[in-house]
């Protein structure tokens, strides 16, 4: 007997990336994490490169780059405005 799977939902792996090669720190934090600026850490590459890898399930997530102590927006993303009058980057998972 064979049983359906029905209902499951298939999480994707998203990777964030960002180029900065004078970073000493670079993390990933967004409403997927809690805003946790420790939770989900890049790592860099010889160029200068960051990336972190991040499991979703489909959907938007509000998220941004936190860049030796600051707030950094994904230059290569979309943008929403935040309720502290700045922008948070946007992903969407499918």
């Amino acid at each position: 007997m064979v049983k359906a799977c029905c209902g499951k939902v298939k999480e994707k792996a998203v990777t964030f990336k960002l180029f900065s090669p004078k970073a000493k720190r670079v993390s990933v934090a967004g409403c997927f994490n809690n805003w946790d600026t420790n939770k989900l850490p890049a790592k860099k590459d010889t160029k200068g490169n960051w990336s972190a890898k991040e499991v979703l399930k489909p959907g938007k997530y509000e998220y941004k780059f936190f860049v030796d102590g600051a707030w950094v927006n994904d230059p290569a993303g979309v943008s929403v405005s935040n309720s502290f009058g700045s922008q948070n980057s946007v992903v969407e998972v499918k």
